[in-house]
């Protein structure tokens, strides 16, 4: 990296544009923000950084990288305004913490494989944490604001590590197949709160089935979406260009129009 490119000043300029923003004469609206308000503002550009690398599009990565950066500076600009942390500490944290959990790189520990590594960051990791905590709560660690599927795989995977796990996909299957029993009961009975208890009990074994089958749950479940979202789109068009409103067809046409779609792999 040229040495003329880095961040400093742009930084620094960043930093006094939201103060000035804060300021008794700036705007309005960022003055009255809190760290929740903005923390819901956080999420949403998480999830755009993340569809801007699917599209594989660096100017539009570049855009919503600032974005997400915009909301974790002001985040802390909060923050040094309280008097509990400044963006320094911040920095100086994470630092201390990557130094930390790469001993193979700034430490003499030695390692053969990426596998090694992971293993060593995990052991580095679980020794971060207070004893009392990690022993009352052994799956600690997965923030409960991620997204239910991917919060659930990372679960599990922790749990399996603990020796708590089927033996064999067949096993998940046939747990699936009872979870499936169990929710068809419920729909029987009428008790909404039950079939919401077996709707997700349902939803949480099929994600133990994608980590058996080695397929990432939320990813798998994103292609659904997409894949859905094109054939609908399909649907649309085609019976525009027939001269129908897709609110005015029959569920025979569009399901007609879906096979279509499928055949041309849509």
């Amino acid at each position: 990296m040229n040495p003329m490119d880095t961040p400093d000043k742009e930084l620094q300029d960043l930093i006094s544009l939201i103060r000035k923003l804060r300021a008794p004469d700036g705007c309005p609206w960022d003055r009255k923000q809190t760290r929740q308000d903005i923390g819901k503002y956080l999420l949403d550009e998480a999830y755009e950084v993340l569809d801007a690398l699917a599209e594989d599009n660096p100017r539009h990565l570049r855009e919503e990288l600032g974005d997400l950066l915009f909301q974790i500076l002001f985040i802390s600009e909060i923050a040094s305004e309280a008097g509990d942390f400044s963006l320094a500490d911040v920095m100086k944290d994470i630092q201390e913490k990557m130094i930390r959990r790469h001993p193979h790189v700034f430490g003499d520990v030695k390692v053969n494989s990426v596998q090694d590594v992971k293993d060593n960051w995990q052991e580095i990791k679980k020794g971060e944490r207070s004893g009392a905590a990690a022993e009352n709560h052994p799956l600690e660690g997965t923030p409960r604001s991620m997204p239910a599927l991917k919060r659930a795989q990372k679960i599990t995977v922790a749990a399996a590590r603990h020796g708590f796990d089927w033996l064999n996909t067949d096993d998940v299957l046939k747990k699936l197949q009872e979870e499936l029993a169990e929710l068809d009961a419920a729909r029987k009975s009428g008790n909404a709160e039950l079939i919401e208890e077996e709707t997700g009990d349902i939803f949480f074994t099929l994600v133990n089935l994608s980590r058996f089958l080695s397929v990432d749950a939320e990813n798998a479940l994103t292609g659904t979406i997409d894949k859905f979202l094109r054939r609908f789109a399909y649907i649309n068009q085609r019976l525009l260009a027939d001269g129908k409103s897709i609110d005015d067809a029959t569920l025979s046409e569009m399901d007609k129009l879906w096979d279509e779609a499928k055949e041309k792999r849509i």
